[in-house]
């Protein structure tokens, strides 16, 4: 089922509710890894082929430890998905960046302790490249499509992501700024880590709701503080993800190397693959072998 979308944006189910989105489509889509979080929504945007996928499943009804990660990804890949954006609310463990501002990240540090973060187990290795976990060149165009709204976007920051669902106490707060983090979420890792070893690029749209709970004068994080930024930033998400449909090269490959992640990644001799794991990964291991 490769129907050659060009970018699949991860997040809320609301965002999909947008103006210009056209010949919309709610596709099943199964995977060697179980159940995507949801139905996966396609239609037309700026003349692009998008794809929306509800990463909490609709209704928010999935912890973020509870996510089928590599599902999400691989049915994505099962579409022909060539870039992913994920849309995610954080916390800011800076000064700088203010609730309500948009952070376009760089840099990644997974805090995460019970989460599969890879494709390739039972026969095949693979040491995937992730020193720089988001493409850059899908960053840099995301900014540009941010900077459009006229909302206030940073460029870089490194983004923790910690195992949830509660959030921080202070004494991890405190230490994640004293480590230099930027932002703080949940579900980023092993997302990112996936759509690199599934040679997809990705890049994240990161909603500032709060000051996590380092901040004395601030109010700390709660889910309706979370919801209430969120719902102030839809329009701006939205605006965002419309831009970037309309600047992005149709179906072709941006200027990076994240569609060739596996090539020198795959430590296996072909020959030693157990067929069938190698039947499960072939949308991955196909091009190799």
């Amino acid at each position: 089922m490769n129907t050659d979308i060009s970018l699949a944006i991860i997040g809320g189910s609301g965002l999909y509710d947008m103006p210009g989105l056209t010949n919309k489509k709610e596709l099943e889509v199964n995977t060697p890894f179980g159940e995507p979080s949801s139905s996966i929504m396609t239609g037309i945007l700026s003349n692009q082929k998008v794809a929306f996928l509800s990463r909490h499943g609709k209704g928010h009804t999935i912890s973020p430890s509870e996510i089928n990660y590599r599902a999400n990804i691989y049915a994505l890949k099962t579409l022909g998905v060539k870039r992913i954006v994920s849309v995610s609310a954080v916390g800011s463990l800076q000064e700088e960046f203010a609730p309500g501002n948009i952070v376009i990240p760089d840099g990644l540090f997974d805090n995460t302790r019970k989460r599969i973060n890879s494709f390739f187990q039972n026969g095949v290795v693979a040491h995937i490249g992730v020193a720089d976990p988001f493409c850059l060149e899908l960053s840099n165009t995301l900014v540009k499509s941010v900077e459009t709204t006229g909302a206030t976007v940073y460029q870089g920051g490194d983004f923790i992501t910690i195992e949830g669902p509660r959030f921080s106490t202070k004494a991890e707060s405190n230490t994640f700024r004293q480590w230099g983090m930027s932002i703080i979420g949940m579900t980023t890792s092993p997302e990112a880590f996936l759509a690199r070893e599934a040679e997809m690029c990705y890049a994240v749209l990161a909603h500032v709701t709060d000051y996590d709970v380092w901040h004395v004068s601030e109010i700390p994080v709660s889910v309706e503080i979370v919801i209430r930024t969120l719902i102030q930033n839809t329009t701006t998400a939205q605006d965002s993800i419309r831009n970037l449909a309309h600047i992005l090269p149709s179906n072709k490959n941006l200027n990076c190397d994240c569609s060739n992640a596996l090539k020198d990644a795959l430590i296996t001799r072909a020959d030693a693959m157990p067929n069938e794991t190698k039947n499960h990964l072939g949308l991955l291991l196909d091009k190799y072998l």
